[in-house]
């Protein structure tokens, strides 16, 4: 059975003031019962608390204190983070803050950049992300399209020794398919401002480019990992028309990844529209260049409504105007180096929609939507991915989706 981590989102909740709030913080259980959840308290101070008593006998499991998230409403500057083992519907846990801490070995995570290149997330010795940074290089054609949007890479869960997402490659490579495609990634392909001004910065065929420009956080322990960047999006002349703030965060869990995406895009300009069709815009994720070469008609994909035959896709036509919109969740299971993952996607509702959604059987699969971003309407964005060995159900993806949307409630 497939152990899953569901992502507590930050609750409307009295802030916990370090050093004189209570040290109970009470739990409670949303519409469905979810597994490995990660609790999210709120505090208005940072507090030194880094275990928490289950209910059960006193058993302690880590916390951590961090920044509040990208997305947060901004009422509080701190939450402390646990994972729970099991919260079922409507249940009550009371946590509280032990006055001695018991001493065990448990697992951390750790950044380590090279700079100018990438950085890389491990927990102790295992890679599990990488963030290729790498400022464009308008050098030449080929030194541009290996360097023209930041991208996200993630390796298998268990021994963090293979890259299961697609890297940067070259369109004059014949011997690769789709190398614009690349691990986890934003972008639209039809973007329109200004004075008749178009920009594509999913291929970057004509000089557009977004580019890594500076870590605003960078947060690691025994419960999460947080990275927030800024991210300029420029046009054909170079010129900046978009500003990115893109945060990723990854949960500690026993078996698999669990990813979360959020960005905020901004503009100073009057009018930016997103637009593109739904290969070559929104929020994707490639798996490696070897799934498409080998293993692509071992591929198949399992949806709300079931799981379909190797090699089935579905894709929202512009056309007809037909095809997948608005799903709650898509999970893909591929193979790499011989050994079969899934990825699972997970879509908020509080995302712009009509999502419509894109399934290829070499490994790439999300979905877009048409947005206009003012200065007064920014866009603002959370997806989770979620990788693991292996296949899963559909109820053990029900679970994943349940807890970001439906995630227990902080008292």
């Amino acid at each position: 059975m497939i152990r899953l981590l569901s992502l507590l989102a930050l609750a409307s909740a009295t802030a916990v003031a370090a050093g004189q709030g209570p040290t109970e913080f009470t739990i409670i259980g949303g519409k469905h019962d979810v597994t490995n959840v990660v609790v999210a308290i709120p505090l208005s101070e940072k507090a030194e608390i880094t275990r928490l008593n289950l209910p059960d006998g006193g058993k302690q499991r880590p916390a951590q204190v961090v920044s509040t998230g990208l997305l947060a409403d901004g009422k509080t500057k701190y939450a402390l983070m646990t994972v729970l083992p099991k919260v079922a519907a409507g249940e009550t846990v009371v946590l509280s803050v032990p006055k001695a801490i018991q001493l065990y070995k448990e697992s951390k995570f750790k950044f380590v950049e090279e700079e100018g290149k990438h950085v890389d997330l491990l927990v102790n010795d295992r890679k599990v992300i990488r963030y290729m940074n790498a400022k464009r290089d308008g050098t030449t054609k080929d030194t541009h399209e290996l360097t023209f949007k930041p991208f996200h890479h993630v390796y298998e869960p268990i021994k963090g020794e293979t890259l299961l997402t697609n890297g940067a490659g070259l369109a004059a490579d014949k011997n690769l398919q789709f190398p614009h495609h690349r691990g986890i990634y934003l972008g639209w392909m039809t973007i329109r401002y200004g004075a008749n001004q178009t920009a594509d910065v999913w291929h970057g065929r004509n000089g557009e480019y977004t580019q890594h420009e500076k870590m605003l956080l960078s947060e690691a322990g025994s419960v999460v990992a947080r990275q927030r960047a800024a991210i300029n999006w420029h046009g054909k002349d170079g010129l900046l028309f978009a500003e990115e703030t893109r945060e990723v965060d990854v949960f500690m869990q026993p078996k698999g990844t669990l990813l979360e995406f959020s960005s905020i895009l901004t503009t100073k300009l009057p009018r930016v529209t997103l637009d593109g069709d739904p290969q070559h815009a929104g929020f994707h994720f490639r798996a490696a260049m070897e799934t498409a070469k080998k293993y692509a008609k071992e591929t198949y994909y399992l949806r709300p409504d079931g799981k379909d035959a190797p090699g089935k896709t579905r894709n929202w036509d512009p056309k007809t105007k037909q095809g997948p919109v608005n799903l709650p969740w898509n999970a893909m299971s591929f193979k790499v180096a011989d050994t079969r993952y899934t990825a699972v996607y997970l879509d908020h509702p509080d995302n712009p929609k009509e999502a419509r959604y894109s399934e290829r059987d070499y490994g790439r699969f999300g979905s877009y939507f048409v947005f206009d971003v003012t200065p007064t309407t920014p866009l603002r964005i959370k997806y989770r991915i979620y990788i693991t060995e292996g296949e899963m159900t559909k109820d053990e993806v029900e679970n994943l989706s349940h807890g970001f949307v439906d995630a227990p409630k902080v008292k």
